[in-house]
C-alpha cells in the first residue's frame, strides 16, 4: 500500500485527570473530520486516540478518592469512550497505556535503546511539576519563591501549576547525540511540522540554545511500566505515552501486520502546548530505533474564552454534552471546526456560537434546502428534473462556482483547514441562494417557462448535493437528512471524482422538508450559552447578554451607517489610533427585505470568518451587483449592531457631496485585511 492509498491519523493520547471541557474536544472532532473525509476518497484509513495512564498524578488522584489506580483509569477512560460515543467520533482504535501489549512493548523499547547506549543511567536534580509531569531548570520557571536567606524553596512552571524540587536516580536518553540530525531533518522536510512558526519555535527556542538530555525515568512513584532490567524505575511519560502510535499497530508484538501497513503516520494532531514532545522527543526516539517518522505533525491552537484558556481554576469552562444535548450534535460539530482557524486560536463567547447556528445553519443552509424542496414539489411534482446547461443565464456561473467549491475544498482539506474548507462551502450555498433570487422561479411559473423553471430546480438540487456530500466529514447527521430530503442514495455520496453534472436521475423529493436546523431565539439562547459558566464567570455572561440586547433594540439611525466629516470638531492622534481601518473584498451584496436604504455586504477584511455589515447606500446604488470584488474602507473594530433584524459588524467608509455618496473604493492590488493608518 502506497502513502496516496492509506491515511494514519493520530490524536495525542489525553490524561484522565478530570472530564474532558469543549476545548479539549476540539483535536478529537479535528481528527475524526480528516478521517472522515480521507475514508470518502476511498482510502484505507486508521484514526487512533486513547488515554495516557500512567504517572504520579494518576496514583496521587487515585488515592485521594479512596481507589487504586487501574480502578480509577478503568472509570475515567469509560468516561472519555462516552463521550467520543456522544460526539459520533470514528476512530479505529482507543489505546490505553495500560493495555499489556502496549506496556510489553514499551519495556521492548526501552531496553533496545538502552542496549545500543541512547539511554544512560544518572541522576537527576530539578524543578517538577506533577501537574505538567515536566522537569523545568529554575530559570525556565515563571515564578520562584525564596526564602529569608534568598533561596529558591519553591516556584511554579510557566503553565503555573506548582513545582518542587526533585532529587533522584533517573535514566537519560542522549537527546544531545541527535540535535544536529534533527536540525537537519527539519531543513530537508520544510511541511514536517504545521504550521510553519511552530518549527521556527522549535529551532530557536529548544534546539539552537542547546538541547539537554532527557530523563527518562522516575523512581517516586511506582504507577506506571517498570524497566524490566532495573525494576525500581518507572518508564516516564514522554517514552511511554509517545510510544502510543506504533505500539497500537503491533510494533512490538508477534503481529505486526496494521504497522506494515500504516506506519508512519500521515499526520499527528497535538494541541500547541505539546509540539516540542512530539517534534523534538519522538522523532529522536523514532529515529533512534531505526523507525521512520510521521509524515507531519500539526499543532494546532486552543479554543479559549475571552479572558484567556478554558480552565475550571478561572470558572469559564463549557462542557460540549450540555451543548450537543441542547443544539444537537452537528452545531456543536460544526461549530469546532469553523471557529478555530488553522494553527491560531479561536474565541469562543455565547454570541458568536448562537450566531453561527441562527446565520451559517439556519438561515443559509436550512433555508436553501427548504426553499429548495418546496419548489421542487410545487413546480416539478416533487421530481428531480434532469440537470440540462445554459437554459438560463445564470446557470454556468453557479456550475462554475460549485467547481471551484470541490477543488478549493480538496486542497484544504489536504492540510485540514477545515474552517478555510467550510467557508468555501458557504460560498457556494451563498451562490444558490443569490440563484433563486436572479432566477425568480416563481416569475418563470407565471410565465409558462417550464424548460428555464425545471432547469432552475436540477441546479439548486444539483448545488445541494454538492455542499451535503462535503459537509459530511463535518456533520454526522445534516447531509443524510438532505440526501433523504432529496431522494438521493447517501451511499453513493463520495467525494473521490465528485462532479457537480453528476446528478442522479428523476429523485423524487419528501412531500414537506422539516428544517434540519431551527432558529433560535439569540437573546434566550446567548443568556443559556452565557450561564453554562461556572459562577466566577457569570457576570461576564450576563454582559454579553446585555450588549446583545441593547443592540438588538437599538433603533436604525442611517446617519451612523458612514463616516460624515465634522468641520469643527478636532480629535487628538490617541482618538483616531482607536479606529481600526482595514482594507476589505466585497464577495456579496443584496437587498435588505422591507428597506428602502440597506445593503447588506459580506465581505473578506482577512479575518478568520467573513464579515457582514449592512449600509445605508441602496438609493446611490441600484446596480450594486456590480460591487462584487471590490476593495473598500472599513471600520474594523466597531461594535456589532442590529439593523432590520440582522447583524452589522462594522462601517464602510464613503465619501458625501451633498445629496451624493460614493463608497472609498481602493486599488485591485490592496490586500484584504491590510491595515489602513
Amino acid at each position: 500500500m502506497t502513502t496516496n492509498d492509506k491515511f494514519y491519523i493520530t490524536t495525542p493520547i489525553y490524561y484522565p485527570s478530570g472530564k474532558l471541557q469543549l476545548g479539549n474536544s476540539y483535536t478529537t472532532v479535528l481528527a475524526d473530520a480528516a478521517a472522515r473525509y480521507n475514508r470518502l476518497l476511498g482510502k484505507e484509513t486508521y484514526f487512533l486516540t486513547g488515554t495516557d495512564e500512567h504517572g504520579l498524578k494518576i496514583e496521587q488522584k487515585a488515592a485521594e478518592l479512596g481507589k487504586t489506580p487501574q480502578g480509577y483509569v478503568d472509570e475515567m477512560a469509560q468516561q472519555f469512550k462516552d463521550l467520543w460515543q456522544l460526539m459520533d467520533i470514528s476512530y479505529d482504535q482507543f489505546i490505553r497505556t495500560t493495555d499489556a501489549m502496549h506496556e510489553k512493548a514499551v519495556q521492548q523499547i526501552f531496553e533496545q535503546l538502552l542496549a545500543q547506549g541512547d539511554i544512560y543511567k544518572g541522576a537527576y536534580e530539578g524543578w517538577y511539576s506533577v501537574s505538567d509531569e515536566e522537569y523545568f531548570t529554575e530559570s525556565q520557571l515563571a515564578e520562584v519563591y525564596r526564602d529569608a536567606d534568598g533561596n529558591v524553596i519553591g516556584g511554579k512552571a510557566p503553565s503555573g501549576h506548582e513545582v518542587e524540587l526533585v532529587k533522584e536516580e533517573s535514566y537519560f536518553f542522549k537527546m544531545s547525540k541527535y540535535a544536529d540530525w534533527l536540525l537537519d531533518y527539519y531543513q530537508k522536510h520544510p511541511d514536517f511540522i504545521q504550521p510553519d512558526a511552530r518549527m521556527n519555535e522549535m529551532i530557536n527556542n529548544f534546539i539552537k540554545p542547546g538541547l539537554e538530555d532527557l530523563a527518562v525515568t522516575r523512581t517516586s512513584f511506582n504507577w506506571g511500566v517498570k524497566v524490566p532490567s532495573d525494576p525500581k524505575h518507572v518508564v516516564y511519560v514522554w517514552i511511554d505515552a509517545l510510544a502510543n502510535y506504533i505500539t497500537a499497530l503491533g510494533y512490538g508484538s508477534a503481529d505486526q501486520t496494521l504497522f506494515e501497513k500504516f506506519w508512519p503516520a500521515n499526520v499527528h494532531l497535538v494541541g500547541k502546548e505539546i509540539v516540542r514532545f512530539h517534534t523534538i522527543y519522538w522523532p529522536i526516539v523514532l529515529h533512534a530505533l531505526g523507525l521512520p517518522l510521521p509524515d507531519q505533525i500539526v499543532g494546532h491552537g486552543w479554543l479559549v474564552m475571552k479572558d484567556g484558556k478554558m480552565s475550571k481554576s478561572k470558572g469559564n469552562v463549557i462542557y460540549p454534552d450540555v451543548l450537543v444535548e441542547r443544539y444537537g450534535l452537528d452545531a456543536v460539530r460544526y461549530y469546532l471546526l469553523k471557529a478555530m482557524p488553522f494553527g491560531n486560536d479561536g474565541v469562543f463567547t455565547p454570541e458568536d456560537f448562537i450566531g453561527k447556528l441562527n446565520y451559517d445553519l439556519a438561515n443559509d443552509l436550512g433555508n436553501l434546502l427548504n426553499r429548495t424542496v418546496a419548489m421542487i414539489n410545487k413546480y416539478q411534482d416533487g421530481h428531480i428534473p434532469a440537470l440540462a446547461s445554459g437554459t438560463t443565464e445564470y446557470d454556468a456561473d453557479l456550475a462554475q462556482v460549485a467547481t471551484a467549491t470541490i477543488a478549493e475544498f480538496n486542497a484544504q482539506m489536504a492540510q485540514i483547514r477545515t474552517a478555510d474548507a467550510l467557508s468555501t462551502v458557504w460560498k457556494l450555498i451563498a451562490r444558490a441562494n443569490k440563484y433563486i433570487d436572479e432566477t425568480e422561479p416563481w416569475v418563470l411559473a407565471k410565465q409558462g417557462a417550464s424548460a428555464e423553471l425545471a432547469d432552475v430546480m436540477a441546479h439548486l438540487a444539483a448545488s445541494l448535493r454538492i455542499v451535503a456530500i462535503l459537509l459530511q466529514p463535518f456533520m454526522t447527521h445534516a447531509p443524510k437528512q438532505i440526501f433523504a430530503q432529496l431522494g438521493f442514495d447517501p451511499a453513493a455520496m463520495q467525494i473521490a471524482g465528485l462532479a457537480f453534472a453528476d446528478l442522479p436521475a428523476n429523485a423524487q423529493v419528501v412531500k414537506k422538508g422539516e428544517p434540519i436546523f431551527p432558529r433560535r431565539d439569540a437573546d434566550a439562547e446567548i443568556a443559556f450559552v452565557a450561564g453554562l459558566l461556572t459562577k466566577s464567570d457569570k457576570k461576564k455572561g450576563r454582559a454579553v447578554m446585555e450588549d446583545a440586547k441593547q443592540a438588538e433594540t437599538t433603533p436604525f439611525d442611517p446617519s451612523k451607517t458612514e463616516l460624515v466629516s465634522t468641520k469643527d470638531a478636532q480629535i487628538e492622534y490617541a482618538d483616531f489610533d482607536k479606529v481600526e481601518l482595514k482594507v476589505a473584498e466585497i464577495i456579496e451584496v443584496q437587498e435588505v427585505p422591507k428597506s428602502d436604504k440597506l445593503l447588506q455586504f459580506r465581505l473578506n477584511a482577512g479575518d478568520k470568518d467573513d464579515r457582514q455589515i449592512l449600509s445605508g447606500i441602496k438609493k446611490w446604488y441600484p446596480d450594486f451587483e456590480n460591487l462584487v470584488g471590490k476593495k473598500v474602507v472599513i471600520v474594523a473594530n466597531m461594535k456589532s449592531r442590529k439593523m432590520m433584524g440582522r447583524l452589522s459588524q462594522g462601517m464602510i467608509l464613503s465619501a458625501e457631496h451633498g445629496d451624493a455618496v460614493q463608497l472609498t473604493i481602493l486599488p485591485d492590488t490592496m490586500v484584504p485585511g491590510s491595515e489602513i493608518a
